[in-house]
């Protein structure tokens, strides 16, 4: 088999079968992951090259990976990567591997951001708007001047009787042509002098932010406040908290996607999660201003000046019910942390504890939001409410499943 030639197109071939016969439920797709890490070609470029050959150590890393995909590893701890958002995200063992849903959880927490936080205020004078502004109505001006001599020019053309072009014969300045084109020209020099005098006269109007003119006298009042007023405050940053970050995909995604407007701070219990998360921010470009990550449990590491401060806190905790974890499917219970999974009983046991902190973490007006288990969206909602929490909704999957639970806080606390 060494000495066998092996092309994309036939190792692609086989490992489907392969696959296929050991129960994956996507096996083309599997073998087109596991081609693309074993090559670092892009799923299109695999049909592009189909009958170029493997050398002997895309082999050996095909041969296996084949090996550890059938015996169920995750796809995303093989190739060692998965897509999130816009950005690329680094997996491991020992950390949990991004969902989709999540994905949700972060477009919730930027709607609110947007909305909320970053949204600019809104303009402090009215503004009027003209239906031209001074520069339109001056070349409409001059169009109707151009017009004017262009009738002027027909006319005095007209008036050469076929007579009067024979007489003239090759003298091209007497020619109802040249006529014409004198015409224009003058009419032209006309429109523009016309159009200078008019600019002279008319002094340039003010505009406002928008591009639109400042109408008579709301010019004075708009020049006098704006002398008046002070100097434009510096833009808002918005501050999230992240609890249990695992690959960090959230926050990233967060100080990526709203760069130099939202900077995030991310905890985690497990030192491989942040290892990995500061290695996905490395690979981001992006700084520990932006996106700071904390070795703790919950909120313990967030220094006390910083309470009452967040605009977010947001978590994708462990939430499966104890019972349901003895059904997950392999490829999760046999893999993936117990520890980013198990959430007590009811899936809320850790989304008790952040609730209780979260009246500390945020600020007035606050979002907090969290991915559950589908079953406990009702109970969690409700704990909200009897925590004094306002706005309380539940936010649904792609497959309509209840998977968000997001409320404001009201009333900050703080603790003696």
């Amino acid at each position: 088999m060494a000495n066998e030639i092996w092309t994309i197109k036939r190792c692609l071939e086989w490992t489907k079968e392969y696959l296929a016969e050991r129960g994956e439920e996507h096996p083309r797709l599997s073998a087109e992951w596991l081609l693309c890490a074993a090559t670092g070609l892009a799923r299109i470029d695999l049909y592009m090259r189909m009958d170029e050959t493997l050398d002997a150590a895309q082999l050996e890393t095909m041969h296996a990976a084949v090996v550890r995909r059938a015996k169920g590893e995750p796809l995303q701890y093989i190739t060692g990567s998965t897509q999130f958002r816009m950005i690329d995200v680094a997996c491991a063992p020992g950390v949990l591997i991004p969902r989709p849903e999540t994905e949700m959880l972060v477009e919730e927490v930027l709607n609110y951001l947007d909305a909320e936080v970053l949204s600019p205020e809104a303009a402090a004078r009215q503004r009027v708007e003209l239906p031209w502004n001074d520069e339109v109505e001056q070349a409409r001006k001059a169009e109707a001047a151009l017009a004017d001599e262009r009738a002027t020019a027909e006319r005095r053309a007209a008036s050469l009787t076929a007579a009067d072009e024979a007489a003239l014969g090759s003298d091209v300045l007497g020619s109802r042509a040249y006529a014409e084109e004198l015409a224009d020209r003058e009419a032209e020099e006309a429109a523009a002098q016309a159009a200078e005098a008019e600019a002279m006269e008319t002094p340039e109007p003010e505009l406002d932010e928008y591009g639109i003119a400042i109408d008579g006298a709301d010019q004075e009042t708009a020049s006098a406040q704006d002398a008046a007023a002070p100097a434009p405050a510096e833009p808002r940053i918005a501050r999230v908290l992240e609890v249990g970050c695992g690959t960090g995909c959230i926050s990233l995604s967060l100080a990526w996607e709203r760069r130099d407007h939202v900077t995030c701070t991310a905890t985690d219990i497990e030192p491989r999660a942040i290892d990995l998360a500061t290695k996905n921010r490395d690979a981001l470009g992006l700084t520990s201003d932006e996106v700071a990550l904390s070795l703790t449990n919950l909120v313990s590491s967030i220094p006390r000046e910083e309470w009452g401060t967040f605009d977010v806190l947001v978590s994708n905790p462990p939430y499966i019910p104890t019972d349901v974890m003895r059904s997950l499917p392999h490829e999760v219970k046999g893999f993936e942390p117990d520890l980013a999974l198990e959430g007590g009983a009811d899936g809320l046991d850790i989304f008790r504890r952040l609730l209780n902190a979260a009246p500390y973490m945020l600020r007035a007006g606050g979002l907090f939001a969290c991915e559950l288990y589908e079953g406990a969206l009702d109970a969690a909602a409700e704990l909200c409410r009897q925590a004094g929490l306002s706005d309380v909704r539940i936010v649904h999957d792609l497959t309509d499943r209840p998977r968000i639970v997001r409320a404001i806080v009201t009333e900050p606390k703080q603790r003696q």
